[in-house]
């Protein structure tokens, strides 16, 4: 199937009509994306698609914020690609990224995703308590999505 191209409207992106799988509901696993900034730096991580944006935490121990108030521009990829099924499906997005003050509710939703709902459980390196004066938001809001599923026909049986 190829690729779908969708473009921001003033409005946002609304239904993403036409697209070979549930955009949102894709986007909304604990996938790791890939972003790429200026000077070609491409790094991976954990993301939190809301409000028609990536967003990803950063702080003092990053550069991503400097690269971003130097270029705005990015390009991010959320896939999956599984060889026993075939199954190949990709999110790219194109746009600018901006740096926003951390909102710890939104911090533990994004986490929750990838760690589970319990916090007593999580790894004491993303503890959101207290003070988050370090930590900030990315927020990389593409103008363009696009959006395709390259699966395929396996045609070896892996172990």
């Amino acid at each position: 199937m190829p690729t779908v191209k969708f473009k921001r409207r003033p409005d946002g992106f609304g239904e993403l009509t036409g697209a070979p799988f549930d955009v949102d509901a894709f986007l909304l696993q604990p996938l790791v994306a890939r972003i790429a900034t200026g000077n070609l730096v491409v790094r991976p991580t954990w993301y939190l698609w809301e409000d028609e944006s990536f967003w990803v935490f950063s702080g003092a121990w990053s550069r991503m914020a400097k690269r971003l108030h130097a270029d705005p521009g990015f390009e991010l990829v959320v896939d999956t690609c599984d060889p026993h099924t075939g199954k190949v499906l990709q999110v790219i997005g194109r746009g600018e990224g901006s740096v926003v003050p951390f909102d710890t509710e939104r911090g533990r939703r994004k986490l929750t995703r990838y760690l589970g709902p319990d916090e007593s459980l999580w790894d004491d390196r993303f503890a959101i308590g207290g003070t988050v004066e370090d930590i900030w938001w990315i927020r990389l809001t593409p103008d363009t999505l696009w959006v395709s599923d390259q699966s395929f026909r396996p045609s070896i049986d892996h172990p």
